[in-house]
C-alpha cells in the first residue's frame, strides 16, 4: 500500500518537526535525509518525509532537489505532497520557498495551493497574512537578526510576491472563521482569478481543522508542521523505539534566543567548550577536550552558540563543519546519544555521520522527536530548530531513560 502523503522538508530540523507531527496525528511515518536514490528503500507506512537541506542554497538547486524527490517520492505511488517550510518562513527575497513552491505546484499540474506556515503551540500565528511571533510582528522578533535569513518583513503576501511571478493573496480570518465550505470557495475564486497562492490567517488549532479540510482536493499544499498535523488521521498502535544507552553529547550551532537559553542551563549541568571562529585550530582542540571529559563524565556539551554581537562574518559555515566532525568523533567514542541544536548545524551533523534514514520515536519536546538511525552504529538523534524546546530540553534529552 503506498503512503497516504509525502513531505519534502527545506532543512533537518524541519522534517524532524512535521514528522513528529504527522506521527503525533496517527501516521506511522518514516524520515529520510537527502535526496534519496533509486534503490532507497520505503518501508510500509502512512507518510514519508524527505529532508533536505535546501533553505539557504541557491534557489536553483533547492528546485532541482525537490523536484528530485517529487518523482520518486510519485514512482512509489504517494499521489499528495506537503511542502514544508518553517514556521517563520526563513527565506530571502530570491527564494527559496517562492520559487520551490513554484516548480512542484507546476509539476504537480495545479492550479493552486495554500500557504499556512502558522504552529499556534510554538506562538506563530497568521492574522491579516501578518506572521506573528508570539504578541510580536516576525520583523519585531529574534529573526530580524538571523545571519542567514533575516526576515525583516511581517507581510507573507508581500514576502511571497517577491518571490515568484505568480499572483499572491490572502483569505482572511473572517473567511476561516466561517468554515471550511466558506475557504474552499474562496479557493475556487481565488483560482479562478489566477491567483497561484492563497495566504490563509490561522490563529489556533481550530483555524488549522477549518483549513486541512478545505484543502483536502489539492495536490499540493504548503505550510509549517502546524497545518501538516492536522491534514490526515489514520490510527495505528505507535511503538515507542527504545533509546540507546551510553554516554551523550550536546552539539550547539544555533544563535536563536531560545538555544543561547538552553545553552547557559547546560553549561551549568555538563562539561562544555566553545568553539570560536577565531581559534587557531578550533576542531583539533575540540576533539581532545571531548575525547577526556565524554570520558570522565559521560556526557558533554560543545557549542558555538553566541549572542549577535559576538558572531563573527563568514564564520557560520567553517563552525557547522566544526561541529560535525565532534560529532563524528563522539559517535567513535562511544557516544549513542547526539543532541544537535540548529537547522543548518543539524544537517552538516545528519551528513556528516551518513545517516540516510530513521525511525521516528516518541518527542522529547514538542515538534522535537527521538530518530532512532537505521544504519550502524545504532544512534538516538535529537535534531532541534534554533527556536524549539524548553529552557532544559538540552540536559533532560541525556537524562531520558
Amino acid at each position: 500500500m503506498s503512503p497516504l502523503l509525502g513531505c519534502v522538508a527545506d532543512d533537518y530540523t524541519g522534517g524532524t518537526d512535521v514528522a513528529a507531527a504527522l506521527r503525533r496525528s496517527g501516521l506511522r511515518t518514516v524520515l529520510i535525509f537527502g535526496v534519496p536514490g533509486p534503490a532507497t528503500a520505503l518501508p510500509d507506512s502512512d507518510a514519508v518525509v524527505v529532508a533536505l537541506k535546501t533553505r539557504s542554497i541557491p534557489a536553483g538547486e533547492a528546485v532541482a532537489a525537490s523536484l528530485a524527490v517529487q518523482r520518486w517520492l510519485g514512482e512509489r505511488g504517494v499521489r499528495r505532497l506537503y511542502v514544508k517550510y518553517c514556521s517563520t518562513f526563513d527565506s530571502t527575497d530570491q527564494g527559496n520557498i517562492g520559487p520551490v513552491a513554484d516548480a512542484l505546484t507546476e509539476a504537480a499540474g495545479a492550479r493552486l495551493t495554500v500557504v499556512c506556515p502558522a504552529a499556534p503551540e510554538h506562538g506563530r500565528t497568521v492574522y491579516q497574512g501578518h506572521l506573528f511571533v508570539g504578541d510580536r510582528l516576525l520583523s519585531e522578533s529574534s529573526m530580524r537578526h538571523h545571519p542567514l535569513t533575516p526576515m525583516t518583513d511581517p507581510d507573507l503576501v508581500r514576502v511571497l510576491g517577491r518571490q515568484t511571478p505568480h499572483r499572491v493573496a490572502l483569505v482572511a480570518h473572517e473567511t476561516v472563521r466561517r468554515g471550511a465550505g466558506a475557504v474552499r470557495a474562496a479557493l475556487d475564486a481565488l483560482g479562478a482569478q489566477d491567483v497561484r497562492y492563497a495566504v490563509t490567517d490561522a490563529l489556533d488549532d481550530r483555524d488549522l481543522d477549518v483549513i486541512a479540510r478545505a484543502t483536502a482536493h489539492l495536490p499540493v499544499v504548503t505550510g509549517a508542521a502546524g497545518l501538516a498535523g492536522a491534514l490526515e488521521t489514520a490510527r495505528h498502535e505507535q511503538a515507542v523505539p527504545a533509546l540507546p544507552t551510553g554516554p551523550g553529547v550536546v552539539l550547539a550551532g544555533s544563535c536563536s534566543a531560545a538555544t543561547l537559553e538552553q545553552v547557559a542551563l547546560a553549561r551549568r549541568r555538563m562539561p562544555s567548550y566553545r568553539l570560536r571562529a577565531e581559534q587557531d585550530g578550533p576542531v583539533e582542540e575540540a576533539l581532545g577536550w571531548l575525547k577526556a571529559n565524554l570520558a570522565a563524565e559521560g556526557r558533554a556539551l560543545v557549542y558555538s552558540s553566541a549572542p549577535p554581537e559576538e558572531r563573527s562574518p563568514g564564520a557560520a559555515g567553517p563552525l557547522e563543519r566544526a561541529l560535525a566532525a565532534v560529532a563524528v568523533r563522539a559517535a567513535g567514542l562511544g557516544a549513542r546519544r547526539i543532541v544537535v541544536a540548529g537547522g543548518e548545524t543539524s544537517g552538516a551533523v545528519v551528513n556528516a555521520l551518513g545517516v540516510t534514514g530513521a525511525v521516528v520515536g516518541a518527542e522529547a519536546d514538542r515538534g522535537v522527536p527521538w530518530l532512532l538511525t537505521t544504519g550502524h552504529p545504532s544512534l538516538a538523534l535529537l535534531l532541534k530548530s534554533g527556536n524549539f524546546g524548553r529552557p532544559d530540553l538540552l540536559v533532560t534529552a541525556l537524562e531520558t531513560p
